[in-house]
């Protein structure tokens, strides 16, 4: 079964592309099947488990990405940053046109970013900027080069997850193969290692900070979790829900903290503009883009009964977006009781479901974050969804990147029935209302 997988990651890595859906689909299902049964017959077996996760990543490494093109921004911020140049200030398409500009394969990374990016502000954090930084300068004058540096930081990563993962469990007293789920799964290893998404980076700190908690360490906690919003910033959307774990005196401390480490982070980038800068480009995925969206979906079909404009649409939806998130959090931070640590990760992973299943934009490894918090719960519809999810690169399979509706109904159906069907199971540990 190993050597089946790394043949068939070998063919992923460099015998595939995009827009050949069947054998994106096809690659992808036998992957997760093979995944599935190493760890239903090798559980227990740690250092087999470790050493094949490993050696699946670096398959991947010296190749460059096949799935995503955000890798060219990555370095081409790096080398912005490397070089002292603010990339929260300074659009690429102002750049290109410079003469004598600094930046090495300068052209190469414009034309590989695209139209879409070269025109906006960078929205990567702050602490995402240094990798970048330290992988284009570590790289040398390759674009090559600076990819296995970045996949190198996201493997170590990876290990890091694995590590402190299997160390939650325990003190959560749950079963320490669970971690499994998450290092093995082949989105995760096809979407960090493969195409150079940072939520695993992310989610490295993010677990950290939680078995940190689970020691009764909250201060070193608070400085991790900093570290975990400023690779990503969907941690945020967890801070009130530490209110109810901490009660109002230590989570005021715990807010402190995680604010001040930020500002120390956002500090070397700070500028008059960039907040407008940072906040216009973090707008762009609430009111202008779609792609994989559930209720979103359907809520567009029925306005457009209705005669609704879909731009006029996307735009209302873009508004009121962040105000029913907020409402979501909140019902959670005040109706649920989160005292204990088991309780709060159910309470993270529910918020990040509902707030994805309401988004328009649900990119292929976004659900990853919710596979990793889904091993420390008793609800596993994650885990489906991490199946069902490469049914939305069907839009790469064609140029002019349209949606299958019919494969994003199959996708959500599977995702949202056995929701359901682990919600009746789990009646009476009630998603909202927990009491105990």
């Amino acid at each position: 079964m190993v050597l089946g997988s790394l043949a068939f990651y070998v063919s992923f890595a460099y015998d595939l592309d995009r827009t050949d859906f069947i054998k994106l689909v096809a690659l992808f299902v036998a992957l997760f099947f093979l995944h599935y049964k190493l760890i239903q017959f090798e559980k227990w077996n740690l250092k087999f488990l470790l050493v094949t996760g490993i050696l699946f990543r670096l398959v991947f490494l010296i190749t460059l990405p096949n799935l995503s093109q955000d890798f060219y921004r990555f370095i081409w911020d790096g080398e912005l940053v490397s070089n002292g140049i603010n990339p929260y200030l300074q659009l690429p398409n102002t750049l290109i046109e410079q003469e004598g500009l600094i930046i090495r394969n300068a052209t190469e990374l414009y034309t590989g970013m695209g139209n879409l990016s070269a025109k906006h502000y960078s929205n990567y954090p702050p602490l995402n900027q240094l990798i970048f930084a330290i992988s284009s300068l570590l790289g040398g004058k390759s674009i090559l080069g600076a990819v296995v540096i970045m996949r190198s930081i996201i493997i170590l990563a990876d290990i890091g997850v694995l590590y402190f993962g299997r160390k939650l469990l325990q003190n959560l007293n749950r079963s320490p193969h669970l971690i499994f789920w998450y290092f093995l799964n082949p989105l995760i290893i096809i979407e960090l290692t493969g195409n150079l998404h940072f939520e695993g980076v992310m989610l490295f700190f993010f677990v950290w900070a939680m078995y940190l908690l689970s020691i009764k360490k909250w201060v070193s906690a608070a400085i991790i979790y900093a570290f975990s919003i400023s690779l990503k910033l969907v941690p945020l959307l967890f801070l009130p829900l530490f209110l109810n774990y901490f009660g109002l005196k230590k989570s005021i401390l715990f807010y402190l903290t995680v604010g001040g480490t930020l500002l120390l982070m956002l500090l070397p980038f700070y500028s008059p503009e960039f907040i407008s800068n940072y906040s216009e480009t973090i707008g762009l995925w609430f009111s202008n883009f779609e792609f994989n969206a559930s209720l979103y979906n359907v809520a567009k079909k029925i306005a457009i009964l209705f005669d609704v404009k879909p731009w006029e649409f996307i735009k209302d939806v873009g508004k009121i977006s962040p105000y029913i998130t907020i409402g979501i959090v909140l019902l959670f931070t005040f109706l649920r009781n989160n005292k204990k640590l088991s309780s709060l990760i159910t309470a993270m992973l529910w918020v990040l479901a509902i707030y994805y299943f309401i988004s328009t934009t649900v990119h292929p490894w976004y659900p990853i974050f919710l596979v990793l918090l889904s091993v420390f719960t008793n609800y596993k519809f994650p885990l489906l969804w991490s199946l069902t999810i490469i049914l939305s690169y069907w839009a790469y399979s064609n140029p002019d990147y349209n949606e299958h509706l019919g494969l994003l109904f199959i996708e959500y159906s599977v995702v949202f029935g056995y929701m359901l069907y682990e919600i009746l199971k789990n009646k009476g540990n009630n998603v909202i209302f927990l009491k105990n």
